[in-house]
């Protein structure tokens, strides 16, 4: 007889329950994490700030550049580069003539359009508006 008392499951075991499984799937850890602390609520600013537009540079000068490059391509297709050079007695290939205008086209591209997008900081900086700002600052 007490081979078959062993063989049935302990009373406080559910038949088919395994303990491993309740180990893997149990959230008692969970109760035992603090929770969060929260940000500390420091000030709440009501300001004024000014808002202008201004241009973006870098888009202004790397369209200049794009020109640029763009302008010497058409130019040197149309120089000729066959020819000698009168200064100094050596024919260019037609690349070579691309990279030596490429070369002032590029400055100059870029050049014109930061003028150009100072122009317009200038025409458009006259429109400022006043506007208000909620500013909070929390504390963590």
């Amino acid at each position: 007889m007490p081979a078959a008392a062993s063989a049935l499951p302990p009373a406080s075991t559910p038949k088919g329950h395994d303990p491993q499984r309740t180990r893997r799937w149990d959230n008692e850890d969970m109760a035992e994490q603090p929770d969060p602390e929260r940000p500390v609520y420091v000030r709440d600013d009501i300001e004024t700030a000014t808002v202008r537009r201004a241009p973006k540079y870098g888009v202004f000068l790397a369209a200049g550049a794009f020109l640029g490059i763009l302008v010497a391509l058409i130019l040197s297709v149309a120089i000729d580069g066959s020819d000698v050079s009168p200064y100094t007695q050596v024919v260019y290939s037609q690349l070579q003539v691309f990279g030596f205008t490429a070369l002032i086209c590029v400055v100059a591209g870029v050049a014109l359009a930061a003028i150009v997008a100072l122009v317009f900081e200038r025409v458009l900086g006259g429109r400022t508006r006043q506007v208000t700002v909620d500013h909070e600052q929390y504390e963590v």
